[in-house]
């Protein structure tokens, strides 16, 4: 009897979500971006919490508690029915600079043991070369823990269609959270039809290449939108550092060894000393980074979970920009707004340069 009724509430929900129209449409929008923006304002407490133009269309439903590694979100609904998922950015916390550094790679599928009662199953891309940012990834995944309930209630309700908000570290978690949620239609048809739009605002790079092709695969039909202030220097970290493992398959470089045994003496011996002299220390650079923002980090972040496992890391720094990128150019009218004043780090990552550029663009 339980399972005839359970299979009659998907029934009838399917039937729910099938009957409403989507409301959201492709394609990259300054209204919408403007909308969002002013609801990532909202969180008030980050690292940029000066007041700023309220939300139009949207109000706020839902305010979640700080989980993960001081992360949280927000829920924000408007009067046609459209949902916004709204992501906390970097506050004031150590923790929450914690999950910055911790900028070694994982794979972007596996498993991620927080403590005894988190232990997430991820699956972020089919691609096994394809990895991402350890910290940024825990925070995805506490988020996610409490976002899909809510996501559910909205179906449930006739709410298919969702914007992702996030700006600086939430715009970073946003390109995760799409992920997952992508991976969640792809494997359960209750979501079917849940329509996911993302903006990640001033974003920092999330993962590495593969994980980058993934992603714009599934959004490059006008889904999701990096969007960025070209004076900002958040957009261009982390670190990047691009080794001959981070080639594809089939490359020259695997075959650079059988190529130098051909060349005669003493040919050979000086074509092989200049390549490990171009090979070698990008490798050494990798290592020291994983060891300082890996290994390192991970007994920081046992502060916060002291069960925490540390998991194995890729062999790999090869963060690079993601998405379909929309550049807010900072010209000469806008460095007379907005001056490089020395020792003012954020002064091209707030609120008021993306607003500024925004109504230029």
């Amino acid at each position: 009897m339980r399972l005839v009724l359970l299979t009659i509430s998907v029934i009838l929900l399917n039937v729910n979500s099938i009957s409403q129209p989507h409301k959201l449409t492709p394609g990259f929008s300054k209204i919408e971006y403007s909308e969002l923006l002013k609801i990532s304002t909202r969180q008030s407490d980050s690292l940029y919490n000066k007041e700023l133009p309220a939300p139009e269309k949207f109000r706020r439903i839902y305010r979640s508690e700080v989980v993960g590694l001081d992360n949280r979100w927000e829920l924000w609904h408007s009067k046609d029915s459209i949902a916004a998922i709204s992501i906390r950015g970097t506050t004031l916390k150590l923790e929450s600079w914690i999950e910055n550094f911790f900028a070694a790679m994982l794979p972007a599928s596996g498993t991620l043991y927080l403590s005894n009662s988190q232990i997430y199953d991820y699956h972020l891309s089919d691609d096994k070369r394809a990895s991402v940012h350890a910290g940024w990834l825990i925070g995805a995944l506490c988020l996610y823990e409490d976002i899909l309930p809510k996501i559910d209630s909205c179906l449930s309700n006739g709410t298919n269609d969702f914007y992702i908000i996030g700006h600086s570290q939430g715009g970073a978690i946003s390109y995760l959270l799409t992920s997952m949620l992508h991976d969640l239609k792809n494997k359960d048809i209750k979501y079917k039809n849940l329509t996911i739009k993302t903006y990640s605002s001033a974003a920092p790079k999330p993962g590495n290449l593969y994980y980058a092709y993934k992603y714009e695969s599934l959004t490059q039909k006008g889904w999701a939108f990096n969007i960025v202030n070209s004076a900002d220097w958040v957009p261009e970290g982390p670190f990047s550092i691009q080794t001959t493992a981070d080639y594809n398959t089939l490359n020259p470089f695997k075959y650079v060894d059988d190529a130098i045994k051909k060349t005669s003496f003493p040919k050979n011996i000086i074509l092989k000393h200049v390549y490990n002299q171009l090979d070698k220390p990008t490798k050494k650079a990798q290592k020291k980074f994983n060891k300082n923002l890996g290994q390192h980090m991970s007994k920081r972040i046992k502060k916060y979970f002291p069960d925490f496992k540390s998991p194995n890391f890729e062999e790999s720094t090869n963060y690079v920009r993601v998405g379909k990128t929309i550049v807010l150019y900072a010209d000469d009218q806008y460095f007379k707004i907005f001056p490089n004043t020395e020792g003012e780090i954020w002064q091209h990552h707030k609120f008021e340069g993306y607003f500024y550029l925004l109504k230029k663009l």
